[in-house]
């Protein structure tokens, strides 16, 4: 671990269906505790409560034979944020290849733990039944710790290329206490042309067992040590006991260059990541903007023209002392029975706008994305999965497939209707 000189400065800088769901959460069982009660929220690092719950009693809300504790000295809200803010360098393990030097790089807008207007690229072959990765995997890694190893092109074979926009962490942990089976309800309720598919993926910290999958593009992580072990590698090239082995370039090894013994980090910086992701506030809404006639009339357009049918307004996490990710986790108090506002179903949907690319999910997920949540919606710049829709309208245009109901409702509306409409989403 190493602690950044600059964190605080930049911190403050602005079916795979039912029968197999039940199987696989079956250990998501629910334990009842009070009312629930909303989510706290705003653009502000500040903890949320689970930071502070969690380091007083971490050996009662984790399985510590699959995840490492945090050292006391360590285990504070300000020291996770320090560690999400970076940078890494090369004796920290960065590289060989690698895209970012810290979380920030990319997760900075607003406020650390949001979005950005950074991209990625993926690239495989398609054959017209399998998908293909390229060589090393679908992330194409634009830096390099020596300019022999950067991954400039990619073969002329390849027919699938595809950006991936910075998703916002913001909230995430109420994402994560979020019980699978209130997911799997979600999906149920809606309508068969409609339903976004669960599929089931491996928590590293649980020994492989398998949850729910809800972050990333294509819903390829259930647990947010997951998420960030699996960040960590492929987007730092820093390797811990969940992702023990070095990126490739363009499936070469990389071993020559590679000056730090594997694992880099030895499971405490990937903690810290998850901690920091779980203590943040969710995001806001702009209550001065929400409290105008035509977004109040907008929310109104926007259940009518079934947009809600994926960005789902409300959901409530599973109550304190339930146990997910395969075991390895008790919801804390600070994120259970929370009721958030996150406009979307963390399903994936064919909206017409499928990168082609297949991760955890199987090639029936090939043109699939994870339905955006649209909280923070208004601190965006940059829309849809490869952050080339500029605004709203032109995003809402691109719906197809599953989404093409509500496109056409919406394209049918009077212009004056559509304006009301982007005017709610605005106050997202």
């Amino acid at each position: 671990m190493r602690t950044s000189v600059y964190a605080r400065a930049l911190a403050s800088a602005s079916v795979v269906f039912v029968a197999t769901l039940i199987v696989a959460t079956r250990s998501e069982s629910q334990s009842s505790f009070g009312g629930p009660t909303e989510a706290p929220t705003g653009f502000v690092v500040e903890s949320n409560g689970f930071a502070e719950e969690f380091c007083a009693r971490q050996g009662d809300l984790v399985n510590s034979n699959n995840s490492p504790m945090i050292p006391d000295a360590d285990c504070n809200f300000d020291r996770a944020v320090d560690e999400f803010t970076g940078p890494s360098s090369i004796a920290d393990g960065l590289g060989p290849i690698f895209n970012a030097s810290g979380c920030a790089e990319c997760h900075l807008v607003p406020i650390l733990g949001g979005s950005s207007q950074v991209t990625e690229k993926r690239a495989g072959f398609f054959d017209g039944a399998v998908f293909f990765e390229h060589p090393g995997g679908s992330l194409i890694q634009d830096r390099a710790t020596d300019p022999s190893l950067q991954e400039l092109t990619i073969p002329s074979r390849t027919n699938v290329t595809a950006f991936r926009s910075s998703v916002n962490v913001l909230g995430d942990g109420f994402v994560e206490a979020i019980n699978s089976n209130t997911l799997a309800g979600i999906a149920i309720r809606q309508p068969a042309s409609m339903r976004g598919l669960l599929i089931q993926v491996p928590v590293g910290e649980s020994n492989g067992l398998n949850r729910t999958g809800r972050f990333g593009w294509k819903d390829q992580q259930a647990s947010l040590v997951s998420f960030s072990a699996d960040a960590y590698v492929n987007e730092m090239g820093i390797t811990s006991p969940l992702q023990p082995d070095e990126p490739t370039s363009n499936g070469n090894s990389v071993a020559e260059f590679d000056t730090v013994p594997d694992p880099d980090d030895e499971g405490v910086d990937v903690e810290l990541f998850a901690l920091f992701m779980r203590s943040t506030l969710a995001p806001p809404r702009d209550l001065i903007r929400a409290a105008t006639a035509d977004a109040r009339d907008g929310r109104v357009i926007f259940n009518d023209i079934g947009c809600d049918t994926c960005h789902i307004p409300t959901i409530t996490t599973a109550a304190p002392g339930t146990i997910i990710n395969g075991g390895a986790l008790k919801v804390a108090e600070a994120l259970g029975n929370k009721i958030i506002h996150p406009f979307g179903d963390f399903l994936l949907h064919d909206v017409g706008t499928g990168d082609g690319i297949v991760q955890n999910g199987g090639d029936e997920t090939r043109n699939m994305v994870r339905t955006a949540p649209l909280w923070g919606l208004r601190t965006r710049g940059r829309f849809m999965h490869d952050a080339l829709s500029f605004n709203l309208t032109d995003a809402i245009r691109r719906h197809g497939n599953q989404a093409r109901p509500a496109r056409d409702a919406f394209t049918a509306l009077r212009f004056s209707d559509r304006n009301k409409l982007i005017a709610f989403l605005l106050s997202l």
